[in-house]
């Protein structure tokens, strides 16, 4: 196994997969910042779970039924109608 997680082959395997050319200075590069961004994630396994209780408020406001536009009034500015719908230009 090598001395690191990421070796360059795996660097040449992602790039191969996202259809990128690497050269190999750049191979080198990735292979350490790989390295690198592992060893974040490591970090991020050591620190310990804290219990909290869920702190949900509701932010919905609640449903009121208003007065709203008949149908009329909503069709008056519709550059076209058909049966007392709105009708748009066809799709396909």
């Amino acid at each position: 196994m090598s001395e690191t997680p990421v070796d360059a082959e795996e660097v040449e395997h992602v790039a191969e997969l996202a259809r990128v050319d690497l050269a190999a200075e750049e191979v080198d590069a990735f292979t350490s910042q790989f390295a690198e961004i592992l060893e974040y994630f490591e970090a991020l396994d050591e620190v310990p779970e804290v219990e909290s209780e869920d702190e949900l408020v509701n932010v919905m406001r609640t449903d009121d039924v208003e007065a709203s536009l008949d149908q009329e009034a909503a069709l008056r500015n519709a550059e076209e109608t058909e049966d007392g719908f709105f009708k748009g230009p066809r799709v396909s």
